[in-house]
């Protein structure tokens, strides 16, 4: 997976205007060159928290999302963090996970952060047990996903889902 980076462009025509209160000048950029935001939340490492990851993950949505890619999207942020609380965290109450949503290139991007150093390793589940199939569903729903360490300690997942809005 490529890294996504926003470079501003070097020469871009801007004009200086007044602000109402501001006592210099203030230079303004075009808004097609300011990339979109991304959604950013921090979550307690708690069972509970997979059920408010899908919630933020729904309301930060456009209207015009497909359901699908809201189905999708929900799904794939549940298994994110459910594996981020169960692998990546001690359980206690300072450790936290982190959650940012953003579309770029085509896709919307979905890193799911926790403090652990335990890799997620695919399992071969057999039919009736009750859990191993989280990174099989990550993979399935996904365009691309990788695993990717912080600087300063733990690792994300981040997972792109092709863009597929009206």
């Amino acid at each position: 997976m490529r890294a996504i980076t926003y470079a501003p462009p070097t020469q871009q025509h801007t004009k200086e205007y007044a602000m109402p209160g501001c006592p210099f000048p203030t230079r303004r950029r075009p808004t097609s060159a300011i990339p979109t935001v991304p959604a950013h939340w921090t979550l307690p490492a708690h069972p509970t928290s997979a059920r408010k990851a899908r919630q933020a993950i729904a309301e930060a949505l456009p209207s015009d999302c497909l359901p699908e890619l809201a189905d999708d999207l929900g799904l794939l942020v549940s298994e994110l963090v459910t594996n981020a609380i169960r692998y990546g965290t001690r359980l206690v109450d300072d450790d936290i996970i982190e959650l940012v949503l953003w579309p770029a290139d085509g896709h919307y991007w979905l890193a799911v952060s926790d403090p652990g150093t335990t890799l997620p390793t695919f399992t071969s589940p057999t039919p009736d047990a009750c859990g191993g199939r989280g990174l099989l569903l990550v993979d399935a729903v996904s365009t691309t996903w990788a695993v990717v360490p912080r600087r300063v300690c733990g690792k994300s997942v981040v997972a792109g889902i092709r863009l597929r809005c009206d």
